[in-house]
């Protein structure tokens, strides 16, 4: 019995004459697990992101006292317990300074993302959303996509050192770049590619032979510095030669609306829309294939995020907010990572509510979220809390709590790097060189 695919035309005979009609999207064109673009007979890609909050957590609030499966949520994670059997949560693994000066907020962060503690943010790039773009990010418009919700621009994704990728900070301007210049609805009638595009690849080819030429006719420094530069426009190259070709079909896509009602400040109730808002754009980015990867920043790792009517930060209350002797912790301070943690709940929701095969667009993510450090008023990097959300398409598991006992966090930018399918054995410099995997995390 032949197999019907997405490409497939009814054909018969009218008077004698062959006809054809094509068919519409439908489930048998999935595969049995669900897994397979039905217009491209290609499985549903793997999606990777980060997600970070700033100033860490309060311990005896966010840590379950069991491991395994059948571990309690604490009060900070009850947001996240309709996505317990999607997440693992990892406590206990920590950076390992060397010796290294710990720079607050700075350090942890950036030791998580390249596996090298370092005492500023001349980082040895590239850190590992970058690695792994380069391995899941070509075929789409945009290698990745960096945002940052609490109104200030910063990102933690670098490419080169001193050199991070910029971040987008509005609703509004991430809307336009994604949906509106050089967007392409998956599902027109009709496929017309912009001539300004065209003309844009024919500027960008008719000088690649000057570009050739430059490279040989410079010295050693300046190869790497124009090796970068040609790295980007290869990046744009690539951007619009996709956008010359009619996309693929995307079942369920819907265009977003413009966004608006949003305010860019840091008062922690305006970022908590800005960022739904920003999810939402996301979200419906890596449904249609526009990006395979993203990184979010609710809030940067020196927390500029405030109550309404105040002008003290969260990053100053974490210094100078006494401890409440009731409580046994500094209670403003705690007030914003819950609200870190109802935010990663949100952003969650939006990947979950977009269905995908069998499941959904969350369950072909993998997104790893974490902060700069655990305890903030110690600038502590031992302990680091990390969550891993999503199944990768069935290449990760969750639904468990592990302690990694001290062990270095390198174990799990090693593991989400060979989840996403690097080639790489090791990972990580001195004390966090490591060849060792979180194996509860692979499938």
């Amino acid at each position: 019995m032949s197999k019907f695919t997405r490409r497939s035309v009814l054909r018969g005979l009218v008077r004698g004459a062959v006809v054809g009609v094509a068919l519409p999207y439908l489930d048998c064109f999935l595969n049995d697990s669900g897994q397979a673009m039905a217009a491209t007979g290609q499985r549903i890609p793997t999606r990777f992101g980060t997600w970070i909050w700033g100033c860490g957590f309060i311990p005896e609030k966010w840590i379950p006292t069991a491991t395994g499966a059948g571990y309690a949520m604490p009060e900070d994670l009850k947001p996240l317990e309709p996505y317990r059997d999607r997440l693992a949560i990892l406590s206990g693994f920590d950076v390992k300074l060397d010796g290294v000066a710990n720079k607050p907020h700075i350090t942890g962060c950036l030791g998580l993302r390249t596996g090298v503690p370092v005492p500023n943010e001349i980082v040895k790039a590239p850190t590992l959303d970058v690695l792994i773009s380069d391995q899941i990010g070509k075929g789409t418009r945009f290698q990745s996509i960096e945002v940052s919700t609490a109104g200030i621009d910063r990102s933690y994704s670098y490419r080169a050192a001193g050199s991070p990728n910029p971040s987008e900070m509005s609703p509004l301007a991430l809307y336009r770049r994604i949906f509106v210049d050089g967007f392409q609805d998956p599902n027109a009638a009709e496929f017309k590619p912009d001539p300004r595009t065209m003309a844009r690849q024919s500027v960008l080819s008719a000088v690649q032979e000057d570009r050739a030429r430059l490279m040989r006719e410079v010295g050693a420094e300046d190869r790497r510095r124009l090796d970068e530069y040609f790295s980007s426009l290869r990046q744009l190259e690539q951007q619009l030669a996709l956008q010359l070709e009619p996309p693929a079909p995307v079942q369920n896509f819907t265009m977003p609306k413009e966004p608006s009602g949003f305010v860019l400040d840091s008062e922690m109730d305006h970022v908590m829309v800005t960022h739904r808002l920003m999810a939402g754009l996301l979200a419906k980015a890596l449904q249609c294939n526009q990006t395979r990867v993203f990184n979010v920043l609710l809030s940067d790792t020196a927390s500029n995020l405030r109550r309404a009517g105040s002008t003290t930060t969260h990053h100053t209350l974490t210094h100078e907010e006494p401890v409440d002797p009731q409580l046994g912790y500094q209670k403003e301070h705690a007030w914003f990572a819950t609200r870190s943690m109802i935010a990663w709940r949100e952003f969650l929701d939006e990947l979950a509510g977009i269905p995908e095969g069998d499941g959904t667009l969350l369950d072909h993510c993998l997104v790893l979220a974490h902060s700069d450090c655990s305890i903030a008023k110690a600038h502590a990097v031992e302990g680091i809390p990390v969550m891993i959300a999503g199944n990768a398409g069935g290449r990760v598991r969750t639904g468990f709590h592990l302690d990694g006992k001290a062990d270095p966090i390198t174990r799990i930018g090693l593991t989400v790097q060979q989840a996403m399918g690097l080639q790489v054995d090791r990972w990580g410099a001195l004390s966090m060189d490591t060849n060792r995997t979180v194996t509860d995390l692979l499938a």
